[in-house]
């Protein structure tokens, strides 16, 4: 349950964003401004304000916009009660019990199952994540142990099996904390600050214990053999253990044998890198979900990052967040092209080369330019002699330099059909054979496009 600074600041949160949202700012002056959060009972949040008019106008005109900034701040349909602060002078506020243990280990609750991206490298984990999310305590499945490198998913999983254990089975208690989280806590208590068993106590009263990156216990010889001890009592109540790590039980180093042999005791899942179509699926799941318009990409500046940043979901983070800024702060544009791409992404990683590496856009820019064309014109729809030229030219240069087929060629080409295509590769191929203007111009352009 959130604790009563929890929901202050949610409150606080909600009138930030309502203040841009009510479109009179004299109503939100007048009635929201000096409103306050007061309980939380039953999924019902009851808010003071100012007056019976106040509460008569919010929760008739604005309920529905105000329940939708709510959850935008926490990702919950909670109900919300307005009341007059008047009448409520003399009652206490509701006090909700702070944590007494773990209380910085937080969940992010938009990470679920949901828009966690799916491929062939980690849908084994997260079928067994949300096989365990609805029917944890299964001994066949416990502990459930996800180990990968670091940036593959592992805590979205942990956070999307919290999130779906708490909405399928809100009765039983969770708790997630990060391996240092666990560790701090322990060493609270060995420095007297807290009692063990007080400690010990708290955590096995949960039905669910997700510890995230654990093999940042090892060589803590004290907290490895409470975290034994905290397993040993959970597993034989029937609790729910789920871990992640960058390495196998097996491979654990400054684990005791009897600790790493529990670990491998269930189910042990690894993840792996994401391949090229996961990359790209995931960064347009990313890109949906923020400031850009996903229509506004060239498909090959999504394969070029999905490609160039596929050894972890972080990379592809930071690819997007530098794209981003660039795009919306540097240098403002709508469309996003692989120039703009390598411009922006130019600090991440050496793109001079690929620049130099040929693609169907590159041999489009060589032969617009060396026709003194654009790019447009030529995939565009204009029948005129020069430009019907160089199209067929592109098409004949992409299908044998990139051995591309024709229909691919035809979907570059403004969705042209695959027979348009071969029909224009082979005039180009005709006239090679007698027109020695058409050979020397292929022989330009071949030139032109080596590295």
């Amino acid at each position: 349950m959130e604790t009563i600074s929890e929901l202050n600041n949610i409150w606080n949160q909600t009138l930030q964003l309502l203040e841009d949202k009510v479109d009179d700012k004299r109503i939100f002056d007048v009635f929201l401004s000096g409103s306050t959060f007061r309980s939380l009972n039953d999924n019902k949040l009851t808010i003071a304000v100012n007056s019976n008019l106040a509460a008569t106008i919010l929760s008739t005109k604005y309920l529905s916009l105000i329940q939708d900034a709510v959850k935008d701040v926490t990702g919950q349909n909670y109900k919300i009660n307005f009341v007059n602060a008047q009448d409520i002078v003399d009652e206490p506020v509701q006090e909700v019990e702070e944590p007494k243990y773990f209380k910085y280990s937080t969940v992010n609750p938009t990470l679920t199952f949901d828009n966690f991206i799916t491929g062939t490298c980690n849908i084994e984990a997260k079928q067994a994540s949300l096989l365990i999310s609805k029917n944890p305590g299964n001994r066949d499945y416990n502990p459930l142990f996800i180990y990968s490198d670091s940036g593959l998913g592992k805590t979205h999983l942990l956070s999307a099996i919290f999130n779906s254990a708490k909405e399928s089975a809100p009765k039983k208690k969770a708790l997630y904390c990060s391996a240092t989280d666990f560790l701090e806590e322990y060493l609270l208590a060995a420095n007297g600050e807290k009692e063990f068993a007080k400690l010990k106590d708290f955590v096995i009263s949960h039905d669910i214990l997700l510890i995230d990156d654990v093999q940042m216990l090892g060589g803590k010889e004290k907290t490895t053999d409470f975290l034994f001890q905290v397993f040993q009592k959970m597993y034989n109540n029937g609790k729910q253990i789920i871990i992640t790590s960058d390495k196998h039980p097996s491979e654990l180093k400054g684990f005791d044998e009897r600790l790493k042999s529990r670990f491998a005791g269930g189910l042990s899942i690894s993840i792996a890198a994401p391949d090229v179509d996961t990359c790209v699926s995931i960064l347009k799941s990313k890109i949906e979900a923020g400031p850009l318009d996903i229509n506004a990409f060239d498909e090959d500046v999504l394969n070029f990052i999905g490609r160039k940043f596929s050894k972890n979901i972080r990379n592809i983070d930071e690819a997007l967040h530098k794209l981003v800024y660039y795009t919306t702060a540097f240098k403002p544009t709508k469309h996003i092209d692989m120039d703009i791409a390598l411009e922006a992404l130019q600090p991440l990683l050496d793109v001079r080369a690929e620049k130099q590496k040929l693609s169907e856009q590159r041999i489009i820019n060589v032969v617009a330019d060396y026709y003194h064309l654009t790019p447009n014109s030529i995939t565009g729809s204009s029948r005129q002699g020069q430009i019907a030229l160089a199209r067929h030219i592109c098409m004949y240069l992409i299908r044998i330099l990139l051995d591309i087929p024709f229909t691919k060629i035809g979907i570059t080409f403004g969705g042209r059909d695959h027979s348009t295509v071969m029909n224009g590769v082979e005039k180009v191929d005709k006239e090679l054979k007698n027109n020695q203007t058409m050979q020397e111009a292929i022989n330009d352009l071949k030139k032109r496009l080596k590295p």
